[in-house]
């Protein structure tokens, strides 16, 4: 059985794109109670659009009120819970880890199904046995776990227990992301979805009462990036994740772009669908599917804790800035005057930019002019979010994104 493609989604212009490039179910949250505070996130009305959206096109909506809550939010919680008890479109399931939101996801709204996050670290079959009695249907893996470890905890579970894992995005150095650093450095606390991701700064260790007892650190001149983890890449193993019985494929980066949601999904989704056909099919594809992910904003990649606890090649002490191979450039959306895009970087006519397309298509191109809705002609786009019609010798249409390479 071809295992869900669970997307990312942190913001409302993001959700059309996740799903056209291949989601089968996306993730995202609300105002409030998310772990991605400072995402865009869903207003009620967004949200209650977003829930139509996606059901229309047959696809799945998973809420995310995965913050360890405090008492102040539980007034919070029951005011987004009734107002979801309202709607006749509802999530598809909460994304929950705290005891206290999921009593009240229970008892209000009760015919929504409860996946536990990975927050939660559960770790072996007796805690996801605890989690189905109460009421879980689906459990995130810790992301501490091996293949191996999943494969001895889904042997001891009942079939219809469904385990859910990370695939792809950002590491947290902390256990299962529970980390106490932001919260001790700034004030702004990781659990409560406002992580200043202090992982990545520069860091120097010294420990005065242990003289001769040294860390072995890698640096450069500008200092030493201790804990800053490369990002998880698994599309090259995704036969061993089936094989270990993961039923849901999961992405992270709610904060990531429009560009970064649609190489990712679109590569998960065309190398799933080539397993499905044939495990030659992906073995060829997979060459062009590791170089595509690489294609948008990201770190180096690793795997994780999949084949063991990382080593340090899977650290990068050098450096935590991002690799940006290829820079976002627009989306393509039609109206009543043709094809235009919402400009997000700088660029000009006559360079040469890529479109790409869901079904795996890269088409190279080059921009003859640019139109303003004033019907201004315009030779490059230097306004972010300026809205401009394009003219090429291409045909292009809805939903191309639009990229280009930095040499």
């Amino acid at each position: 059985m071809k295992p869900e493609l669970l997307i990312p989604v942190g913001s409302p212009e993001a959700l059309p794109i996740a799903l056209t490039f291949g989601a089968d179910a996306v993730y995202l949250g609300s105002d409030a109670l998310s772990l991605r505070a400072k995402a865009e996130n869903f207003s009620d009305r967004r949200l209650r659009e977003a829930l139509r959206y996606t059901h229309e096109r047959g696809k799945k909506l998973y809420l995310a009120v995965n913050i360890f809550a405090r008492e102040a939010d539980l007034a919070q919680a029951e005011q987004l819970f009734e107002t979801l008890a309202a709607w006749e479109e509802k999530p598809d399931a909460f994304i929950v880890s705290d005891f206290g939101i999921i009593r009240l996801a229970k008892r209000m709204l009760p015919d929504v199904p409860l996946h536990i996050s990975t927050q939660t670290n559960s770790t072996n079959s007796e805690t996801i046995r605890f989690w189905q009695e109460q009421g879980a249907c689906r459990v995130v893996c810790a992301r501490e776990l091996s293949l191996a470890e999943i494969s001895a905890i889904r042997e001891k579970l009942p079939p219809e227990t469904e385990l859910e894992a990370f695939v792809h995005g950002s590491l947290c150095m902390a256990y299962s992301g529970r980390c106490l650093i932001s919260s001790f450095l700034t004030g702004r606390e990781a659990n409560r979805g406002l992580c200043t991701q202090p992982c990545r700064w520069q860091y120097a260790v010294s420990e005065e009462k242990r003289p001769g007892l040294y860390m072995p650190l890698e640096e450069t001149e500008r200092g030493t990036y201790l804990f800053n983890a490369k990002d998880l890449c698994m599309i090259e193993h995704l036969p061993r994740l089936i094989q270990a019985g993961i039923c849901s494929l999961k992405v992270e980066g709610r904060m990531k772009n429009e560009l970064y949601i649609a190489t990712i999904a679109r590569a998960y989704r065309l190398a799933l669908d080539a397993l499905a056909e044939s495990p030659a099919a992906y073995e060829a594809l997979l060459p062009w599917l590791k170089e595509e992910v690489l294609k948008c904003t990201t770190r180096d990649y690793c795997t994780g804790f999949y084949f063991g606890p990382p080593a340090p090649e899977d650290y990068n002490y050098q450096s935590s800035a991002y690799r940006q191979d290829f820079r976002y450039l627009g989306l393509v959306e039609e109206d009543a005057g043709g094809l235009y895009i919402r400009q997000k970087n700088k660029f000009s006519a006559g360079e040469p930019i890529e479109a790409i397309r869901p079904g795996g298509e890269n088409i190279p191109l080059t921009v003859d002019y640019f139109e303003s809705e004033e019907g201004e002609r315009r030779e490059s786009c230097p306004h972010p979010e300026e809205k401009l019609y394009i003219h090429t010798g291409v045909r292009l249409q809805a939903f191309d994104i639009l990229r280009k390479e930095n040499l």
